[in-house]
C-alpha cells in the first residue's frame, strides 16, 4: 500500500510520523495486522491546500477509513499520549478525542490514560464513536463517574476496563449494566465503603476479575444470601493492601461461587502473624482457592494447611474458635499440637574441666575442633597444646572415657552435652623402669 502524502513507507515493524497543528502534537500506538503495538509519532508536513485547518480537519484526513495505512485487519489499538495544549482545553477535549477514534476501523484497544479528562462532557452521539472498543484504559485521567457511564452504555462489547488513579471515593450505579465486561481494575482509589463497591456486582453483572489493590477497604459487609448474587462469576479478586483486619471478612469470600484466585498481600490482619502462618491460616480459610498470592494451592499444601489450622486453634476457647476449625475437626479429627524437635547441632555446651587437681566449669564452641579447644584451654590448665591430651567423657553412658585424638575432628561430632567432662592430662616423656622396660605416665586411670 502506498503512503499518504507527506508520510514515510510504513514498515513490517515501526513506522516514524509526526502529526502537528495549532493545538500540539499527538503520539500514540497502533498495532500491526498481526495485533501487535506499534510505536508511533504521528505528525506530517500539511501540504498547501491543508494551510489554516484545524487540528481535528487534519486528524480526521489522516485516518480516515479510505487512506488509513494499517488498516489490513481486525484488532486495532492506540494510545494517546497526553500533551501540553492551551489551559483549560487539551486537545479540546472529547470533540478531537471523539474524530480520532470514529476514524480507526477495528479499533478495539483505547488507552487514554494520563489525559485530563475530568472536565469532559460526552455527548451521546461523539460516545457512539467508542462503540467498537473492547479494552478501555482511562488511568489517571479524573474522568467523572457520570461520563464512564455513559462510555459504557454505548460500547456494546466492552470487555476490560481500567480505572486507576482516579481518586473514586464513591460510584453511582447504572440503571443500565454492562453485560461484556469482564475485568475491572480499579486500583489506587478510595473506595473504602463496601457499600460503594457492591455497586460493581449489578453494574457489571459479567464480572470475572476485579483488581481492586490500594484501596483501603475496611471490611465486606454482606452475607452468605447476599454475597452469591452480587458476584455470582466473579473468578478473580486482588484486594492487596485493603484495610481488612478481621477474619470474618476472609470467611465471607467463600460466598462468591465461582470465586479461585485470590491476592491478600499487605492487609493489617495479617501483620502479625509469619510469612508460613499467613498463608497457611488463608489456604485452610478458603476451600476453593486454587491460586492465592500468584502460587498455584496444591493438593498436599492444602492438606499441610488445614492440619496446621487445626493445631493453630487447639488451645482457643470455644467462643473464639472460626466457622472452619469445626468443619476441618470433622474431617481430620482434633489434632493435637505437634511434638517439636530440633535436629539442628548444638552451639554451645557447659562443661566440667578436670586436669589432675583442679576442676574449671567452662562454655564451649561445639563448631570448633579439637585443635581449637586445645588451644583455648592453655590459658585453663597452664600446658601448651603439644603438651596435653584430651578425653571426652559421656555422664551418661557406660563407656569409659574417649580420647580426643583427632584435631581436625569438630566436636559437635562427639555429641557433647551440658555437664559433660572433658579431662586434660599432661604428657609426659616416656622412661625406663628398674627392670629395663619403658613406661608411660599420663594416662586416665
Amino acid at each position: 500500500m502506498s503512503a499518504l502524502p507527506g508520510t514515510l513507507e510504513p514498515s513490517v515493524q515501526t513506522q516514524k510520523k509526526t502529526v502537528s497543528s495549532d493545538s500540539g502534537q499527538t503520539k500514540g500506538n497502533i498495532p500491526s495486522a498481526e495485533g501487535e503495538a506499534v510505536q508511533w509519532d504521528v505528525a506530517m508536513d500539511p501540504p498547501e491546500n491543508m494551510k489554516g485547518r484545524t487540528f481535528v480537519e487534519v486528524m480526521s484526513e489522516k485516518y480516515s477509513p479510505e487512506n488509513f495505512p494499517y488498516r489490513r485487519g481486525p484488532g486495532m489499538g492506540v494510545v494517546v499520549v497526553p500533551t501540553a495544549g492551551p489551559q483549560g482545553s487539551p486537545m479540546k477535549g472529547e470533540l478531537e478525542i471523539s474524530k480520532i477514534v470514529s476514524n480507526i476501523p477495528h479499533l478495539e484497544f483505547l488507552n487514554l490514560s494520563s489525559n485530563p479528562l475530568q472536565g469532559m462532557h460526552l455527548e451521546s452521539q461523539w460516545a457512539e464513536a467508542f462503540c467498537r472498543v473492547r479494552r478501555l484504559v482511562l488511568n489517571n485521567t479524573q474522568v467523572s463517574w457520570d461520563t464512564l457511564l455513559l462510555l459504557t452504555r454505548e460500547i456494546p462489547e466492552l470487555e476490560e476496563l481500567f480505572l486507576c488513579l482516579n481518586e473514586y471515593s464513591s460510584v453511582s450505579a447504572s440503571s443500565v449494566a454492562c453485560p461484556t465486561l469482564r475485568l475491572l481494575h480499579i486500583t489506587d482509589n478510595s473506595l473504602k465503603d463496601w457499600a460503594e463497591v457492591r455497586k460493581f456486582g449489578s453494574m457489571f453483572p459479567s464480572l470475572d476479575t476485579l483488581v481492586m489493590a490500594n484501596n483501603n477497604l475496611a471490611s465486606i459487609q454482606d452475607n452468605k444470601d447476599i454475597l452469591p448474587r452480587l458476584f455470582p462469576n466473579l473468578r478473580s479478586i486482588n484486594l492487596n493492601n485493603s484495610g481488612l483486619n478481621q477474619w470474618g471478612d476472609i470467611e465471607k469470600l467463600n460466598f462468591f461461587p465461582k470465586l479461585e484466585e485470590v491476592r491478600l498481600q499487605g492487609i493489617p490482619l495479617l501483620q502479625a502473624y509469619t510469612n508460613a502462618e499467613r498463608r497457611s491460616l488463608m489456604i485452610a480459610q478458603l476451600p476453593s482457592i486454587s491460586l492465592l498470592n500468584g502460587s498455584v494451592v496444591s493438593d498436599s499444601e492444602r492438606e499441610d494447611a488445614e492440619r496446621f489450622f487445626i493445631r493453630y486453634y487447639f488451645d482457643y476457647p470455644e467462643e473464639e474458635l472460626p466457622y472452619r476449625y469445626h468443619s476441618l475437626v470433622t474431617k481430620y479429627g482434633r489434632l493435637e499440637p505437634l511434638a517439636e524437635i530440633d535436629l539442628r547441632p548444638r552451639c554451645r555446651a557447659q562443661v566440667e574441666v578436670h586436669c589432675e587437681e583442679k576442676v574449671e566449669q567452662l562454655n564451649i564452641r561445639l563448631d570448633q575442633t579439637v585443635a581449637e579447644l586445645k588451644k583455648q584451654l592453655t590459658t585453663v590448665v597452664k600446658l601448651s597444646t603439644n603438651s596435653m591430651r584430651l578425653y571426652y567423657i559421656d555422664k551418661c553412658s557406660a563407656f569409659g572415657p574417649e580420647e580426643m585424638r583427632y584435631n581436625t575432628r569438630v566436636l559437635h561430632s562427639y555429641s557433647i552435652q551440658d555437664g559433660d567432662e572433658i579431662l586434660v592430662v599432661p604428657k609426659i616423656k616416656a622412661s625406663t623402669g628398674a627392670n629395663g622396660q619403658i613406661c608411660h605416665t599420663g594416662e586416665p586411670t
